[in-house]
């Protein structure tokens, strides 16, 4: 037997190397970033085995002849090229910071990440720096720094700003951080004149070479794209559910509690309010405030409006309802028994209970349950004081922004006598006329308040068409209905899928019928997420792909249109499509119940977060299918062993969509890479999600390479690989964030 040496020293050598990522993610949480780049990222060892890596591989193309090949030469080629323009980088770039102030200070110097001084081969002074910020607000949308470099007689002017670089001589420049006087700023330098270039063209070739990999006629892709297995339509008959009956759970019953009429509640919701950093209506503020504190965006039948009014103005009402939803150890800390608590649980004769507690456990989760707790409590103080409700802007002199104020906040000496009447007084009126059960007067104040508000802050107020549409996005967003449905629709019709699978069934007329009922209602869904997703684009002012709520979002949808897009050659995939749709809108709503939505911080304003996010998620969505597929066969293998077409068919769905998943993760990472040069001046940080990025992308290649591993021609083997590999995805998406941190944290 001949030793398949060019074979095993790429795949052995590249396994070596996810052993040693995996190890240097857990290591890292323990020792601290810097310990596993010494020791790992930047050790001789690491960097040889990745350069032996990029080595046996072209040894191995060459062994197998893929010449013959092009456009899978030109993707390996791409990768080689990748890793040689890294290398090239890490032994000729320089990377550092720089310290300007903006006294006319000409500096020449800046620090390297080894500590060290670096002299620049010119000058560059700071004229000034300043913060944009988004309108009417102080949330920041950019940090600007407007420089000059003199090199000689040669004086240039640059600015350099969060996503826009200044270059000179082959230096760039990157905005990092500023002093807290804003008079000075600190800017990230780097040096690589040859790295960047040969990284990039690497990237261009591996993205050209990807997409003729899926439109020339011979490749692995579309042969089984045309496989005959894959032409047969009838592979499954979908589901029979009789009635479908949702009971939503209830929380605490029992008497209403008093509040204002829905008039009025309607009408004070439809102020604007600065909340968040940024202004937008009081009702948003409302539904953030009910859904934190019980759970959901109402209460016994009341909306959030009413709800957060009932603190305001019944206080002595409200203070015994127990909807105060309470996790883990700090509900008996406060002594009650279920989930809700009312304020009045929070203290006893000896003040507040959750105080002690606070200052002694050390125990994360259990410190986490009281923080958690004690953070509703104050919320509610707040919004009982009238301090949470920022509804009155004032424009001092000088001032292009108005400041917005509460009832409680000092305002400022310069404010005339009338406003300052209006700003401490009115509130107080309305709660009097309520008090007085004179509602329409109360209606009429609270008019009279928005009338103040268009006056004062007018210019930098949303427009009316983006405040009404997130009134709609309020009232429309029920994500954990859809979550719901989809999922138990899902769980449903995988088990009777499996069941009739077993049995052999075939298609029936009422199967037909079930089915297309069911591609109906998931029209609709579709409909819905992109109604929703799309407002919330609209009301945010960017592509709702900014953090891990939005991102299953994304998920859901395009779960939906990929079952739409194959449904026809694999009816499986119904099922599967309302299992990841309902799945991930779950994983949504428990990472954050209908967040606030937020501007972006400066650095994920660029358009490549979203065409990067928009990759990602979209592999993600294929990984889960095949995960799904697998999950499929496994229960077939074992319930009907002597079906092996049916396993086998399972297996090329599985072989067809991992090409595109893995070209997706591909891009996604590298979009993701060109991403953070601009931002950071760096492509590649060995973050722990970038990390556990680039394992996935190994972990799921390996598959692709199936003349090589013969394991991946064998239907059962393929199958469990896909459901053990998607552990990856998991630990990438989830994992990384709840445990290890990172740059990446607040995705």
């Amino acid at each position: 037997m001949k030793f398949p040496l060019p074979k095993l020293l790429p795949f052995g050598i590249t396994g070596i190397i996810l052993v040693l990522m995996i190890t240097a993610t857990i290591l890292e949480k323990i020792y601290g970033t810097e310990f596993v780049t010494r020791h790992i990222y930047h050790s001789p060892i690491f960097i040889m085995l990745w350069g032996a890596t990029g080595i046996s591989g072209i040894f191995y193309i060459l062994f197998q002849k893929m010449q013959h090949h092009p456009v899978t030469l030109s993707i390996h080629l791409a990768l080689a090229l990748i890793l040689i323009g890294a290398l090239t980088s890490f032994l000729t770039g320089k990377q550092g910071n720089i310290h300007l102030r903006t006294d006319g200070k000409a500096m020449q110097e800046f620090i390297s990440e080894e500590g060290t001084a670096e002299t620049l081969p010119f000058h560059i002074t700071l004229d000034d720096f300043h913060i944009g910020y988004y309108p009417g607000t102080t949330a920041p949308m950019d940090y600007i720094s407007d420089v000059t470099v003199t090199d000689g007689n040669i004086r240039q002017k640059g600015t350099v700003s969060m996503n826009h670089v200044y270059k000179y001589r082959h230096y760039r420049f990157y905005q990092s951080a500023y002093d807290p006087d804003s008079k000075g700023s600190i800017l990230s330098v780097s040096y690589d004149p040859y790295g960047i270039g040969i990284t990039y063209a690497g990237y261009a070739l591996l993205g050209w070479s990807l997409i003729l990999y899926f439109l020339v006629p011979h490749s692995r892709f579309r042969s089984l794209l045309h496989h005959p297995l894959l032409q047969k339509g009838s592979l499954t008959c979908l589901l029979a559910l009789g009635s479908l009956n949702l009971q939503a759970v209830s929380g605490p019953t029992g008497v209403t509690p008093q509040t204002v009429p829905l008039e009025v509640a309607e009408t004070f919701g439809d102020l604007y309010v600065y909340y968040n950093d940024r202004i937008c209506p009081l009702q948003t503020l409302a539904h953030d405030f009910t859904t934190k504190l019980y759970g959901k965006p109402g209460y016994k039948g009341l909306t959030a409006e009413q709800v957060l009014l009932g603190w305001l103005f019944n206080y002595d009402r409200w203070k015994t309802e127990p909807l105060i939803r309470i996790k883990g150890e700090a509900a008996n800390v406060l002594g009650i028994k279920g989930k809700y608590a009312s304020l009045t649980d929070f203290v006893d004769g000896r003040g507040l209970k959750l105080e002690q507690p606070l200052q002694q456990e050390q125990r994360l989760n259990t410190r986490r349950s009281l923080e958690e707790a004690n953070e509703k409590f104050n919320l509610i103080s707040m919004a009982a004081t009238g301090s949470l409700f920022r509804i009155y802007p004032y424009r001092e002199k000088g001032n292009r922004q108005p400041v917005w104020y509460s009832i409680n906040d000092k305002l400022p000496a310069d404010i005339s006598s009338g406003k300052w009447l209006f700003i401490r007084r009115s509130m107080d009126l309305t709660a009097e006329e309520i008090a007085h059960g004179r509602y329409g007067k109360a209606v009429e104040i609270i008019r009279k308040i928005k009338e103040y508000q268009q006056n004062e802050a007018v210019g930098i107020l949303p427009s009316d068409t983006r405040f009404k549409a997130e009134k709609f996005y309020n009232r429309l967003n029920h994500t954990d209905v859809a979550a719901i449905i989809c999922t138990i629709i899902g769980i449903l019709s995988f088990i009777w899928t499996g069941r009739r699978m077993s049995r052999h069934s075939c298609t029936s007329a009422s199967d037909r019928t079930l089915r297309n009922i069911l591609l109906t209602l998931l029209a609709a869904i579709c409909l819905y997420l992109c109604l929703t997703i799309g407002l919330r684009g609209y009301v945010s002012g960017h592509i709702p792909l900014s953090n891990g709520y939005e991102t299953m979002q994304f998920m859901a949808l395009f779960s939906v249109i990929i079952t739409f897009i194959f449904q026809h050659k694999f009816r499986l995939l119904l099922s599967f499509g309302y299992l990841i749709c309902g799945l991930s809108l779950l994983v949504s709503m428990f990472g954050e119940s209908n967040p606030p939505v937020t501007h972006l911080m400066p650095v994920l304003q660029s358009p490549l977060l979203s065409i990067h996010v928009m990759f990602i998620m979209i592999s993600y969505s294929l990984l889960a299918f095949m995960m799904m597929n697998g999950v499929m066969a496994e229960i077939l293998h074992h319930a009907r062993p002597s079906d092996y077409i049916t396993v086998e068919r399972l297996c090329l769905v599985s072989r067809l969509l991992v090409y595109p998943a893995v070209a997706c993760l591909t891009a996604g990472i590298f979009i993701g890479a060109v991403w953070a040069n601009v931002s950071w001046g760096r492509y590649w940080g060995w973050d722990p999600k970038e990390v556990w990025a680039l394992i996935t992308l190994l972990v799921y290649a390996a598959a692709l390479h199936t003349d090589s591993l013969s394991a991946f021609r064998q239907p059962m083997f393929f199958h469990r690989f896909t459901i053990l590999a998607f552990f990856c995805v998991l630990i990438t998406y989830f994992g990384v964030n709840f445990f290890m941190g990172g740059m990446h944290s607040y995705a």
